[in-house]
C-alpha cells in the first residue's frame, strides 16, 4: 500500500485570452474551516485555510447577498454535507477492515 503523505497544492494558470484559473487542492489534516460574519461591512464568509493556502469565499462582488449567493450557499452546504457522508461511511468501513485484519489478543499464542 501507498503512503499517503500529507500536502496542499496550488496551481495558477495563465493563457492568452482567457480567464486566469486558480486551482487549490488540501490533502492534510492541519485544513482549517471556518465562517462568520464581516463587521465592518456585514456580509458572510466561509475560509478553508492550510499551512500553505488561504481560500476565502464570500458575496458577489464582496457585496450585499444575491440569489446567486444563496444558490451558491446551498451548493457548498449540500457538498459538505455529502463529503461529511462519505468520510463517516469510509471511516467506519476502514475501522472495521482494520479491527478484522488486527490478531485477536484473547485467542491463543502463534
Amino acid at each position: 500500500m501507498s503512503e499517503h503523505r500529507p500536502y496542499t497544492y496550488v496551481t495558477l494558470s495563465l493563457r492568452p485570452d482567457a480567464e486566469p484559473r486558480v486551482r487549490v487542492s488540501f490533502h492534510t489534516p492541519r485544513l482549517r474551516a471556518g465562517a462568520g460574519l464581516l463587521l465592518d461591512d456585514p456580509r458572510p464568509f466561509l475560509e478553508f485555510t492550510s499551512d500553505e493556502a488561504n481560500v476565502h469565499i464570500s458575496t458577489s462582488g464582496a457585496g450585499p447577498v444575491t440569489d446567486a449567493d444563496l444558490a451558491v450557499a446551498r451548493e457548498i452546504f449540500t457538498a459538505a454535507a455529502r463529503y461529511l457522508a462519505d468520510c463517516e461511511q469510509l471511516h467506519a468501513e476502514q475501522t472495521a477492515d482494520d479491527k478484522d485484519a488486527t490478531p485477536d489478543a484473547t485467542g491463543p499464542a502463534a
